[in-house]
């Protein structure tokens, strides 16, 4: 009953996660919260259960959830640079140029679902959010589609799926920066670890949406005509939600140099050369900045402060404040150890490291469809994988090291796209409530958008299934080390033995 007890922040939070993001619950309880609000009320509660269970004192509770909030110093800053970078990449041309060039080699209705696919996803690795992305690219391509005789539908959870890759593959991802930061790993090495299994599921993903459409028309339109067939409407609620996707709409309408494709190439280039992410982002906001002074879509260096100034404001007006929250939640936690039936029940479910890993990837999806929120479940979710993995696999440091690795794409990957399979989570909220919103023509829903969205199953379902197998050992860099990894249990759950 007092390990229960422990754990009731969890449901907490949970529940009121899911009365906010699932309409019905919504409803029903006469309220929604922001997570803003939801997470201080939880850690409010974790104190408490945590003064009673522990007879730990107030200040020193404090001083634990302050001390763990203090170890994410450096993910702040990244934060602050990265959403600085998505506004620049926006304005300054960088993403229309993704869509212009994609578009001027010829799309039909054919071929507009794997398009569309593609260029959100090369997006959202350019801009670090699935949600922008998806607000840039929805509008063009369904009204593209509209006019080659398309199935929208398609089309709809090609660029939802897209629009995630970025999430669990991008420099600047919010996901990526915290779930690297929780499992104490570099964003730049997740990238070298990860690039053969996305790439592979990307490819994958591209060819059934090729398939599945090939029975469409074949006749062509360019970017201007698709972006010209938006209604007034839609250019009115984009500009409320979404203003920067309505700078990159005009840059795909008018045109931008394709020069301006440069800054992205650089920063994935100085990631693979193993330079600090800070440095990393440096180099894209600046070259972007320089490039878009000469070319004319940042016309002065205050219109590039401004865009600094909106980029470290939006990190610091929600997910900044969202994380502090969320670590003082987890620190506080920690301390009352009330993870540890879990913990327990994980490793003794577990054979070996392999299985092991495989439960956590397991308890990653399961915390996420929980929360209804990838970031919730990330840092909810991962310190508790984190933990399990650190206390009962031994090794040599760099074979650790891609276990940590694993976990914090296990993480970001089945936050991002298992919200896809997921009908009450915020994304799927976000992502029908605005296809309706830009093309109001077509009712869409969600059996529609899991049908379709073949990114999220190749994603959740191989990274999964390859960890579990040990197949991932034939993906370059993927492959954990499990031969060299040995599990150490306490007696009492259950003799040790070897991976």
């Amino acid at each position: 009953m007092k390990s229960f007890f422990k754990l009731s922040p969890v449901f907490v939070l949970a529940g009121l996660m899911m009365i906010s993001n699932i309409p019905a619950l919504s409803a029903l309880f006469g309220f929604k919260l922001d997570v803003l609000i939801i997470a201080p009320i939880a850690t409010v509660y974790a104190a408490i259960v945590a003064k009673l269970t522990t007879r730990t004192t107030i200040g020193r509770l404090i001083d634990v959830a302050v001390h763990n909030v203090s170890s994410m110093q450096l993910v702040f800053f990244i934060l602050m640079l990265a959403y600085a970078m998505a506004e620049i990449f926006m304005v300054s041309g960088v993403g229309a140029s993704i869509i212009n060039i994609s578009i001027s080699l010829g799309l039909s209705a054919r071929t507009a679902a794997m398009a569309s696919f593609l260029v959100s996803a090369l997006l959202s690795v350019a801009t670090g959010t699935s949600w922008g992305t998806f607000a840039s690219c929805a509008p063009i391509f369904l009204w593209l589609t509209h006019i080659l005789g398309g199935n929208v539908a398609i089309t709809m959870s090609a660029v939802a799926g897209g629009s995630c890759f970025g999430d669990n593959l991008g420099l600047i991802s919010d996901c990526t920066v915290v779930s690297s930061g929780i499992h104490r790993v570099e964003i730049t090495d997740r990238l070298r670890n990860q690039w053969a299994w996305a790439m592979s599921g990307l490819v994958i993903a591209a060819v059934l949406f090729f398939i599945v459409s090939i029975g469409l028309p074949t006749h062509t339109v360019t970017g201007e005509e698709a972006v010209r067939a938006i209604p007034e409407s839609v250019w009115d609620s984009l500009k409320a939600e979404r203003p920067t996707a309505v700078s990159l709409l005009e840059q795909v309408k008018t045109g931008v140099p394709v020069v301006m494709i440069l800054p992205l190439f650089l920063v994935i280039i100085t990631a693979f050369l193993k330079v600090p992410t800070l440095l990393c982002l440096g180099a894209g906001i600046f070259s972007a900045y320089g490039m878009g002074l000469i070319v004319g879509t940042i016309p002065t260096t205050a219109t590039f402060l401004s865009l600094m100034q909106v980029g470290f404001s939006s990190a610091g007006s929600w997910v900044i404040i969202m994380m502090m929250w969320v670590g003082a939640f987890g620190g506080i936690m920690a301390k009352m150890d009330a993870f540890r039936p879990l913990a327990t029940l994980t490793v003794k479910l577990s054979r070996n490291s392999r299985q092991l890993m495989f439960l956590n990837g397991i308890l990653s999806f399961l915390g996420n469809a929980a929360l209804a929120d990838e970031m919730a479940q990330i840092v909810t979710v991962g310190p508790i994988i984190r933990d399990v993995t650190d206390e009962t696999l031994t090794g040599a440091e760099p074979d650790l090291y891609k276990m940590r690795l694993r976990n914090a794409t296990f993480s970001s990957a089945l936050g991002v796209f298992g919200s896809q399979l997921l009908p009450w989570h915020v994304y799927i909220n976000f992502f029908l409530s605005i296809s309706s919103s830009i093309y109001p023509l077509y009712h869409f829903t969600f059996a529609e958008m899991v049908r379709y969205n073949y990114m999220a199953f190749v994603a959740v379902g191989s990274l999964l299934l390859l960890t579990l197998t040990g197949f991932d050992r034939f993906l370059p860099h993927f492959g954990l080390p499990h031969e060299r990894i040995t599990m150490v249990i306490k007696k009492e759950e259950r003799p040790a033995a070897e991976a």
